[in-house]
C-alpha cells in the first residue's frame, strides 16, 4: 500500500493562516479530503497522514473529523501544548481516537531556537511514550544539532524529521545542513520524510537535478528503512504541484530495489505511524 505521509487540510482563514502570504496566493483557499482524494488515486496512493497546520486544540477536532469521514485518511498528526501542566491528561483523552498517531509543534518558527530542549518541553516529549504517540520534528537547518540532542535524550521515542529540515535548495546550500542531518541520522529512533523540497527551491525555475545532491545525502544518511514519501500538499502547489513534485522522487527512487521502494512508498510510514 502506497502512503503519502505528509499533507494538510484547512479551511482558509486569512488571519490565522497569515503565513500563506500573497506569494502563495494559489493556496489561499480551502483544501479538504475530497480535493486530495482524486490526486492520490491518480498516483496509485491508497492513504495519507494529515499533519497539523494550526496550533490549537480545535485543529485536532477538525482533523479527526476529516479522518473519521474518509477512510483514506489513515492517521492524524495533531498539536498539543507539550509544556502544559496537564499534558498527561490531554494525551490520555486524545489516545481514545485510534487515528490520532502523533503530534507536531512548529519549532522552525520559534524565537527560542532550542525550545525543544527546555525541561517543560522535554517533559511533554517524555509523556508521548506512555500512549505510543510519535513526534514530527519541523525545523530549519540551524536547529538540527538541537534535534540531535533531543533524539539522544529519548532513545525510545519515535521521531520523524519533516521536509529533510528545509535546506537552502534555491541557493544550492548543503554544508551545515549536510553535517547536521548526518549527525541526526546516527540516532536510530529518527526517521525522515522526503517532503517539502520544492518549496525550498526556486518555485518557478527549479530543475529535477537541483534536488539530487540533497536526496543523495538523505538516502545515504537514513537508508531504506527510515525514509518515507510525503507530498506536503497543498503547499507544494506553490512550486509546481503534486504531479511535478512526485515526479522528482519517482525518478530518484527508480534506482532502488523493489523491497526498498515498497518501504519508502508505504511500508515505513505504515510501520512508523502504526497505520491500518
Amino acid at each position: 500500500m502506497k502512503i503519502d505521509s505528509h499533507q494538510h487540510f484547512w479551511k482558509f482563514d486569512p488571519v490565522r493562516d497569515s503565513w500563506i502570504d500573497e506569494s502563495m496566493q494559489v493556496i489561499q483557499r480551502d483544501f479538504f479530503p475530497q480535493d486530495l482524494h482524486p490526486v492520490l488515486a491518480r498516483h496509485g496512493i491508497s492513504g495519507c497522514v494529515v499533519v497539523q497546520s494550526d496550533q490549537s486544540p480545535a485543529e485536532n477536532v477538525f482533523q479527526l473529523e476529516n479522518a473519521a469521514s474518509y477512510d483514506f485518511v489513515k492517521g492524524v498528526v495533531g498539536w498539543v501544548d507539550l509544556q502544559a501542566g496537564d499534558i498527561y491528561d490531554q494525551l490520555a483523552q486524545l489516545a481514545a481516537f485510534k487515528k490520532m498517531k502523533g503530534f507536531r509543534h512548529v519549532l522552525q518558527g520559534e524565537t527560542d531556537r532550542a525550545l525543544m530542549l527546555k525541561p517543560s518541553f522535554m517533559r511533554g516529549i517524555s509523556a508521548l511514550s506512555a500512549y505510543g504517540f510519535t513526534y514530527d520534528i519541523l525545523i530549519f537547518p540551524d536547529q538540527l544539532h538541537f534535534a540531535a540532542e533531543l533524539a539522544k535524550a529519548f532513545p525510545g521515542q519515535p521521531f520523524v524529521l519533516d521536509h529533510i529540515a528545509k535546506p537552502g535548495i534555491k541557493k544550492a546550500e548543503t554544508g551545515d545542513w549536510k553535517t547536521g542531518l548526518e549527525t541526526l541520522a546516527r540516532f536510530e529512533n529518527i526517521s525522515c520524510k522526503v517532503s517539502g523540497m520544492v518549496t525550498e527551491a526556486d518555485w518557478q525555475h527549479w530543475k529535477i537535478s537541483d534536488f539530487t545532491p540533497y536526496l543523495d545525502v538523505v538516502f545515504d544518511a537514513f537508508g531504506a528503512d527510515r525514509l518515507m514519501f510525503g507530498s506536503d500538499w497543498p503547499v507544494c502547489e506553490v512550486a509546481g504541484g503534486y504531479d511535478k513534485m512526485i515526479g522528482i522522487v519517482t525518478q530518484y527512487t527508480s534506482k532502488l530495489s523493489v523491497t526498498e521502494n515498497e518501504k519508502f512508498w508505504g511500508g515505513n510510514a505504515i510501520k512508523f505511524y502504526n497505520l491500518d
